[in-house]
């Protein structure tokens, strides 16, 4: 009997407030704003089952028929962390498999209502913030290294960066000035919700790096914006979609409410892939104490350099 992947964790009035990490809106249930008529629209709703919503985006894109690859990913090998497998030997379906309705959210009201005022807090706990922060310390360029550029789209007051961590140019794309303006790792910033607008402010291959903390799930036209991330990469520049199993679930897209931790990696590795131009996703689990404190996960792709 299959048993269900773990969703999202529901952040309500007694958990933290959202960072503001994010150029796309996650609100705290004691925050939440009426929500809109239109917002209730029927979204498709998966069962939260890694090999389940796999083989249904596979016969989805089949017509009917499932393909026994495609799926092997989601099954997962005793000892290995599921999240990890799910992007291995993927043979993806000819089309992006998702509907318009997957990217609706519960609350549809403007994202920027809730960026308003600033909220100089975390919104995973601090040894999911040390195994980010260790993992970062072995993937991005060297402190000060001549000529690099970096982009922390969704960020806010921290970026979780290694300690004095600094290059000629670090930018921050985010939602609430205020927080931007306090994050001292960043050389300059944006203010711009990727929601309204997916079209980034920056000139073709300029930069390395692009990371993005605990985002991606709130992102209603990720497409646009990975396409975008292709463009503003310089060739073989790394692209870094971390993300846990904490959301506010008012704000985040309705086929990540719906689905587990492995689910979220091959929807992730989606995005890259149907954007073009990037290599094979590729997916890590970082999580410090699995069961004990909040997980961490990685899924990252390089610009093709051809």
């Amino acid at each position: 009997m299959a048993t269900l992947a773990p969703r999202c964790r529901l952040l309500g009035p007694t958990g933290p407030r959202p960072t503001a990490l994010r150029a796309c809106a996650a609100v705290s249930c004691s925050r939440r704003a009426p929500v809109p008529p239109h917002a209730a629209r029927p979204r498709r709703v998966f069962l939260g089952l890694g090999a389940t919503l796999i083989d249904s985006v596979a016969r989805m894109a089949s017509g009917g028929t499932s393909d026994r690859t495609f799926v092997a990913g989601a099954r997962p090998r005793q000892g290995v962390s599921p999240v990890v497998q799910i992007l291995k030997n993927v043979e993806w379906p000819d089309e992006f498999p998702f509907k318009p309705e997957d990217f609706s959210r519960f609350d549809e009201s403007a994202d920027t209502l809730f960026y308003s005022v600033p909220r100089f807090v975390t919104h995973i706990d601090d040894e999911a913030i040390r195994a980010l922060t260790q993992y970062y310390s072995e993937v991005l360029p060297p402190s000060n290294t001549p000529g690099v550029a970096i982009l922390d789209m969704c960020s806010s007051w921290v970026s979780h960066y290694p300690p004095g961590y600094k290059q000629e140019k670090i930018v921050g794309m985010g939602m609430n000035e205020d927080e931007l303006k306090r994050n001292s790792v960043l050389t300059e910033y944006v203010v711009q919700d990727l929601n309204v607008n997916p079209n980034l402010p920056f000139e073709d291959n300029s930069f390395d790096v692009i990371t993005n903390v605990v985002s991606v799930d709130y992102l209603t036209k990720p497409i646009d914006v990975f396409k975008e991330m292709r463009r503003i990469l310089r060739p073989a520049g790394l692209a870094i979609m971390s993300f846990s199993n904490r959301c506010f679930w008012t704000k985040a897209i309705s086929i990540w409410t719906s689905t587990g931790d492995a689910d979220h990696a091959w929807i992730v590795g989606a995005y890259f892939h149907y954007s073009g131009g990037f290599e094979p996703p590729q997916a890590v689990d970082i999580s410090p104490n699995p069961g004990r404190t909040d997980p961490m996960y990685i899924v990252y792709s390089t610009k093709k350099t051809v």
